[in-house]
């Protein structure tokens, strides 16, 4: 057995050779490996325990270089879980051990995982967030019949306003996604990712038949639109915008339902809506207005010079995103290409 640190990208078949770990997710793919750690100067470290090219367990993690936030290895960087792949305890903890071990002599701060409560049960958690998970496989017409009233009125009115979908991997629907997603963003008092992002995004992933764009427009003008990826049976909801202008046209209702549409035609047996965090009611009921089953992720944070895990993690402070919401667009995409490297 040997246990070392590798780049998913630089090992042949990666996809291939993790897909048989229980927990293995579009997350542990190694084009979402690529497409963060190209967009934003990381270096995937995963740790992986193999035999030969076969590979047993993994940890997955990016080297964070920050001046501004400190040196930090996560699990992974703008990824809303990525579960440890390990077979028991024992396993994981020599992942873990290996990982702090490596941490200590890059002068990392801290390790993050996002996941691993069935390994870090006895363990304070440093953030919780929700997830939903909707079961695909009952087929389009029990899935509506599952859905909230209101979820349902929801589609049928933005059917009734001829609401226009389209499911698209171009570059230019990513362009509409984009457009949007500076708006919703500032409107939550937070800049956006940068182009360079969405570049590699399209190139590792969109452009690979990964994910796509599901788009709504009105009258010839994009309103709303998510990005999904997909991995086998598995739809992962990543991101969603919109313009509130037409809010009451409710095409968000529309473009999840297409989605969903897209995912049972395709063999898709499961949705995942991402991670929400506690204090967001609105989000949090659109979501469940879906028949999704809930769950809790769990984010865990070991401090390297304490040799213990933290309670507690720092988010966004209320009066920046009070500023964030007042900057004009422009400034708002500038900093986010500025900044968003140090946020990982």
């Amino acid at each position: 057995m040997n246990l070392e640190p590798l780049n998913p990208s630089g090992f042949d078949n990666w996809d291939e050779a993790i897909r048989s770990l229980p927990g293995a997710s579009f997350f542990h793919t190694a084009a979402w490996a690529a497409a963060i750690g190209k967009s934003y100067g990381y270096e995937p470290l995963y740790f992986t325990l193999r035999e030969g090219d076969l590979i047993r367990a993994v940890l997955p993690c990016m080297d964070v270089q920050s001046p501004l936030t400190g040196k930090r290895g996560v699990c992974l960087p703008f990824t809303d879980y990525c579960e440890p792949l390990a077979p028991d305890a024992v396993c994981f903890r020599e992942l873990f051990d290996t990982a702090i071990d490596f941490g200590r002599k890059r002068l990392w701060r801290y390790i993050e995982i996002r996941g691993g409560e069935a390994f870090l049960s006895n363990e304070e958690s440093s953030e919780q967030h929700h997830g939903h998970i909707l079961d695909l496989s009952a087929g389009t017409d029990k899935i509506f019949a599952g859905l909230r009233d209101s979820t349902r009125r929801n589609i049928k009115k933005a059917q009734k306003e001829k609401i226009e979908t389209d499911i698209s991997t171009s570059p230019a629907a990513l362009a509409e996604f984009r457009r949007l997603n500076s708006m919703t963003r500032r409107d939550h008092g937070l800049p956006p990712q940068p182009k360079s992002f969405f570049d590699h995004l399209h190139d590792q992933i969109l452009s690979k038949s990964r994910g796509f764009v599901a788009l709504a427009s009105f009258r010839g003008e994009a309103v709303a639109a998510n990005v999904y990826f997909h991995r086998g049976e598995e739809m992962i909801y990543k991101y969603g915008a919109s313009n509130r202008a037409f809010q009451n046209l409710r095409s968000n209702n529309l473009v999840m339902w297409e989605a969903i549409r897209w995912g049972c035609a395709n063999g898709c047996r499961t949705l995942c809506f991402g991670r929400t965090e506690p204090d967001n009611d609105g989000l949090l009921q659109f979501k469940s207005g879906w028949g999704a089953r809930e769950r809790l992720i769990k984010y865990y944070r070991y401090d390297l010079r304490k040799g213990a895990f933290l309670k507690t993690a720092p988010g966004v402070h209320p009066s920046y995103k009070k500023i964030f919401n007042r900057l004009p667009i422009p400034v708002l995409e500038t900093l986010g290409r500025l900044l968003y490297r140090h946020m990982g």
